[in-house]
C-alpha cells in the first residue's frame, strides 16, 4: 500500500438523538478507488461531508492530504474535488457559464476545453443546465470537480437513478480519474458499480465500518460457496454425484442439475466427475457469489427507510 490520503478514527456524528456515524475508522490509499458502501441510512453521505470539512465531527480524529479538513479546509478545498449527492445548478446557466464560474474559485484551472473535451461535452457548450440528460448533468459536475486537477475526488451516489448507458460511461471516467494517480474515495449503494470500480470497499452498517478489504476478499471471506448448474436427460444424475468431495447439496429439477460447494477445486473436480461418469451434459454454467451477496449476508435482506 502507498501512504494514506484519507484517515478517519473513530468518526462519530450526531444529530439529536439520532446516531448518523458512531465509531468509523478507515483509510483510504494514494491511486485507489475507495468506496464506502451500505444500506440508505447507513452514514455513508455524513461520513463523506464530515471528510470534506463541510460538517464538524463530534468526536475522532480526520486527516486528508496531511489537513484537518475542518480547521483547515480552505488549504484543503484547493486540493479535492466534490461531487455532491444532491448537487444542483440554476436552470438556465449554460455549461460554459458554470465552467467560467467555478474557474474563478481557484488561481490555477485545467484547459477547460479538454476537459469537457474529455467528458463528452463539447458539443453541450452553450446547452441550459435544465436541458441535458442525467448522464450529461452528472458529467458536467464531475467537470466541475476536476477543473482544478485536484489530488483526491469525492464522489457521492454519483450514478443512483442514470440509466445503464450513462452509468457506465461514468464508471469509464471514473476509472481515468484514478488512472491518472488520482484518488478516488466514492460513496454507493449499487453493488455492482461498487465490485467494478473500487480497489477496496468498507461495508458501512447503522454508522459502523463492519468489513473491509477488497470486493474478491470479501466475497471469499463471506461467500466462499459455489454452483455448477447444467442439463442432462440421463437419469440417476444426482446419485451418481453425490458422493463428490466439498460438495455440499446436489439437487435436481427436471433435466436441471445443481451442485453447491465450496474449495477451490470444487468446479474442477464437478466436471472431471461428470467426464468420469460419462454425462451426457447438454447445457452448463457455474453461479459465483458477487458482492451484493456478502452484503445482503452481513446487512440483512430487509428494506430500508
Amino acid at each position: 500500500m502507498s501512504n494514506p490520503v484519507v484517515s478517519i478514527d473513530n468518526l462519530a456524528k450526531s444529530y439529536g438523538s439520532t446516531i448518523a456515524v458512531d465509531d468509523v475508522t478507515l483509510e483510504v490509499f494514494e491511486g485507489e478507488i475507495f468506496g464506502l458502501i451500505g444500506p440508505n441510512g447507513a452514514g455513508k453521505t455524513t461520513t463523506m461531508e464530515c471528510v470534506e470539512g463541510l460538517r464538524k465531527a463530534d468526536r475522532g480524529t480526520l486527516s486528508v492530504l496531511g489537513l484537518d479538513p475542518w480547521r483547515e479546509a480552505a488549504a484543503l478545498q484547493k486540493r479535492i474535488g466534490v461531487q455532491h449527492q444532491e448537487a444542483h445548478l440554476q436552470k438556465r446557466i449554460k455549461v460554459w457559464e458554470a465552467i467560467d464560474l467555478w474557474s474563478t474559485l481557484y488561481s490555477k484551472v485545467v484547459d477547460t476545453n479538454l476537459l469537457l473535451q474529455r467528458l463528452g461535452l463539447e458539443n453541450k457548450r452553450n446547452a441550459w443546465f435544465m436541458t441535458l440528460s442525467g448522464g450529461q448533468k452528472q458529467r458536467l459536475f464531475i467537470a466541475l470537480a476536476l477543473i482544478h486537477d485536484p489530488e483526491v475526488v469525492f464522489l457521492d451516489e454519483l450514478t443512483t437513478g442514470l440509466d445503464p448507458q450513462a452509468r457506465r460511461a461514468i464508471w469509464e471516467l471514473i476509472t481515468d480519474i484514478r488512472d491518472r494517480g488520482k484518488t478516488v474515495f466514492l460513496t454507493t449503494h449499487l453493488m455492482e458499480e461498487a465490485e467494478r470500480l473500487c480497489d477496496r470497499v468498507a461495508i458501512i452498517e447503522h454508522g459502523r465500518v463492519i468489513e473491509i478489504g477488497t470486493p474478491a476478499e470479501l466475497v471469499e471471506k463471506h461467500c466462499p460457496e459455489r454452483t455448477v448448474v447444467f442439463t442432462s436427460d440421463e437419469a440417476g444424475v444426482a446419485e451418481r454425484l453425490n458422493g463428490l468431495p466439498n460438495v455440499k447439496a446436489v439437487t435436481s429439477d427436471g433435466l436441471q442439475h445443481s451442485l453447491n460447494g465450496q474449495g477451490t477445486d470444487f468446479v474442477t473436480d464437478v466436471i472431471n466427475a461428470i467426464a468420469s461418469e460419462k454425462i451426457r451434459v447438454t447445457g452448463f454454467r457455474t453461479e459465483t457469489p458477487t458482492l451484493e451477496d456478502v452484503f445482503l449476508r452481513l446487512t440483512g435482506h430487509g428494506i430500508r427507510d
